[in-house]
């Protein structure tokens, strides 16, 4: 059985809304931060794989992290496919584009920005300055499409929805300048797939979707 290790509070979400918007039968295993909030992984949750990181899933013996890995995984082995787009598809590269930016520019490029108000190196700045562009990409981009693959939604709208939303908790973002952004963001909170997936996974968490 397909059982999703959830973290409190992390990229592990991503994989519980897949879960929900494909209808896949699946257990889903939270685990609380230590202390609660923005707290490491418990011990528990790091045992299950050298890496220690969310998110996580077992699937038989499969032990697999990395939430670009898993999604992939659970689309191909549960979900025939659905969600991804084909390379048949006009927008293949689209969705590929997006589907890993999330991971290998968007959230480093948060993780990496300074604080508002924190006095900035140069390398700081030039950390900031990476993350602004990141945002201004994905505001031209909800500008110009409805979805990040175009005009239906995909699992790179769930990939990227994380480093939009959950991420400020970590990474504070003012989004008033990015009118795009917002309307998505209520489009996604509407989704009821995601409002189960969030009420299942941080039901303590209010959506951070304005």
């Amino acid at each position: 059985m397909l059982t999703v290790h959830h973290l409190g509070v992390s990229q592990s979400e991503r994989i519980v809304w897949l879960c929900e918007e494909l209808g896949i039968d699946y257990v889903l295993k939270r685990y609380d931060r230590v202390p609660p909030g923005r707290g490491p992984a418990p011990p528990d949750y790091k045992s299950l794989h050298p890496l220690g990181t969310a998110p996580i899933i077992t699937d038989g013996d499969v032990v697999l992290p990395e939430s670009g890995a898993i999604m992939e995984y659970i689309i191909g082995k549960y979900g025939a496919g659905r969600l991804a787009v084909g390379p048949e598809a006009s927008n293949f590269a689209d969705y590929l584009f997006w589907f890993h930016f999330a991971n290998a520019s968007m959230l480093p490029s948060q993780t990496g920005a300074p604080r508002e108000g924190v006095e900035e190196s140069p390398r700081a700045q030039f950390m900031r300055a990476r993350s602004d562009r990141a945002w201004a990409l994905v505001e031209a981009r909800l500008g110009a499409s409805a979805y990040f693959a175009g005009d239906e939604f995909s699992a790179a709208d769930i990939i990227m929805g994380f480093a939009l939303t959950t991420m400020r908790v970590f990474a504070p973002r003012d989004l008033s300048p990015y009118p795009n952004i917002l309307a998505y963001l209520k489009v996604i909170g509407a989704r009821p797939a995601y409002q189960r997936a969030m009420e299942k996974g941080d039901p303590q968490l209010t959506p951070l979707l304005s």
